[in-house]
């Protein structure tokens, strides 16, 4: 077939003589249209088997189902600019830098505890938690339990359950963490043990070491403060973190006195490492090896430091506060940002301490504020000495020998009394029988002796029957008074040698 192109660069064909195409009639004929829909359905039905198969696969392959779902939120496919990441939190740290006023704010608060063999000062903290007046739902409870041989753990988990029992929202707390970790503390848990001046650098460093793991595993972006709480303080107002947090300070701490007995005075400075810092402590830190551990309240370092416990005064202002260098652990509120700074409890020598000491020398060493109240007190258990045991042992050994001295008295006066009638009856007896022998002698009188008897007795009987009304009666006769008080005188001789007679 001859063929022309036009100067488009189409090709011409020739159209013969007719001028029109020659078509056969079996090409290019359109397909039926069942052929049409049986492939669209074939094609609906693979998809359908495909997709169902990638879901039942995506749903038993999590780790496939997020990184696809990671694929699409980044909008490599159809994600919008808006999507996020579901398990993406996001937060504004400048909102949690802790106020004056928290509770109006409703900043949130974590609580630690570290607990050993706490268990019988466990119910004693929980009542303290009971009634803190900041609101309970602002505030989350961290606990380690580490190296307890009692039965901390088992109640732990009962007295918290019994906390979170309240009807009320408000009255629950937070979230409750509890961890579990050994760091091999050997000190045991008696009082001379635990304060030995011996057993005071090791047991201060693991102690810090537990306060690390404590805080870094229970610390949160939404926590505003920190509180250190000891689960044996024995008395403390309902208002502490409201009455801390209102002086708006990086770390502030009270003063922490206990209770003792009247032969000891009373009461008694308990927490001693709320100091400030001196000159003869700097020199004796510059004379001490690099790992050594200062250690308050102990003769084998005189640091002469002002003490915040010996500046209480009971009816000082409880606001005025005290700047310090080093605090003490029973309670402490600090700002988070401190922690989150790089702050934290040395587990080594920190300028010559550790632990509670050395945060607050290392809080100062960074800028920040660290302050104690002298005369805000709150009161830690008493817990006996060495030396005060020992006392009341002697106290005890002097009250049993009083006590068996004062019945072995009571005993031989007993055994006396019993030897020994009591003479009561017979004396009774007796004057009734003389009362008896004297009437009979009466009877057997003469005459004569007789009437004048009566005849005294009668002068008696209107005399009032003494010396003194014979005067009065008779009037001042002086003769006649002489005479009748000779009578009487001589009838009652003769009453009395007439009793004696028989």
């Amino acid at each position: 077939m001859h063929r022309t192109g036009y100067s488009n660069g189409n090709v011409e064909y020739n159209l013969g003589g007719s001028g029109a195409y020659n078509f056969s009639q079996h090409k290019f004929q359109p397909r039926s249209q069942p052929a049409l829909r049986r492939r669209r359905n074939l094609i609906i039905r693979l998809s359908l088997i495909i997709i169902g198969c990638f879901a039942i696969f995506l749903f038993f392959s999590p780790s496939l189902r997020a990184g696809i779902l990671g694929v699409l939120s980044l909008g490599l496919f159809t994600a919008s600019e808006d999507s996020q990441l579901e398990t993406v939190r996001y937060y504004d740290l400048s909102h949690v830098q802790g106020t004056a006023r928290g509770w109006d704010r409703e900043e949130r608060i974590l609580l630690c505890a570290p607990l050993r063999d706490a268990a019988p000062h466990l119910p004693m903290f929980f009542s303290h938690l009971k009634n803190l007046t900041y609101p309970h739902n602002l505030i989350d409870l961290a606990f380690l339990v580490g190296d307890s041989k009692d039965k901390t753990l088992p109640l732990l988990h009962e007295l918290l359950e019994d906390l979170q029992a309240g009807e009320s929202p408000k009255e629950r707390y937070g979230e409750i963490s509890i961890m579990e970790k050994d760091f091999g503390q050997i000190v045991n848990q008696d009082v001379e043990s635990r304060h030995g001046f011996a057993a005071q650098a090791g047991r201060r460093k693991s102690m810090a070491r537990s306060r690390n793991w404590l805080l870094s595993a229970a610390l949160r972006p939404t926590h505003s403060w920190v509180y250190w709480r000891d689960v044996d303080v024995e008395t403390a107002p309902f208002t502490i973190l409201e009455d801390l947090m209102r002086h708006n300070k990086d770390v502030i701490v009270p003063n922490v006195w206990r209770p003792l007995p009247d032969w000891l005075g009373g009461e008694q400075p308990y927490d001693l490492n709320s100091w400030q810092e001196s000159e003869t402590a700097l020199a004796l830190a510059d004379t001490l090896p690099e790992d050594s551990v200062i250690v308050e309240g102990y003769a084998e370092y005189a640091t002469w430091r002002p003490h915040l416990a010996y500046l209480r005064d009971p009816y000082g202002d409880p606001d005025m506060e005290m700047e310090l260098d080093g605090v003490g652990g029973v309670s402490i509120l600090a700002k988070a940002k401190v922690f989150r700074s790089g702050v934290h409890f040395p587990a080594f020598s920190f300028e010559k301490h550790a632990e509670t000491e050395g945060f607050g020398k290392m809080a100062k060493r960074m800028k920040f504020s660290v302050v104690g109240l002298p005369h805000y007190t709150i009161w830690h258990l008493y817990e006996p000495s060495v030396d005060d045991i020992r006392h009341m042992e002697e106290m005890e050994k002097e009250r049993k020998e009083k006590e068996a001295k004062e019945k072995a008295e009571k005993d031989r006066m007993d055994k006396i009394k019993s030897q020994f009638d009591n003479p009561a009856g017979q004396w009774d007896k007796d004057k009734s029988d003389i009362r008896e022998i004297a009437k009979k002698a009466e009877g057997n009188e003469p005459t004569g002796e007789k009437h004048k008897k009566e005849h005294v007795d009668k002068v008696a009987a209107a005399a009032g029957k003494d010396k003194t009304g014979v005067k009065g009666k008779i009037g001042g006769n002086k003769v006649e008074e002489a005479k009748i008080v000779q009578d009487i005188e001589e009838v009652a001789g003769e009453e009395e040698g007439d009793q004696i007679a028989p």
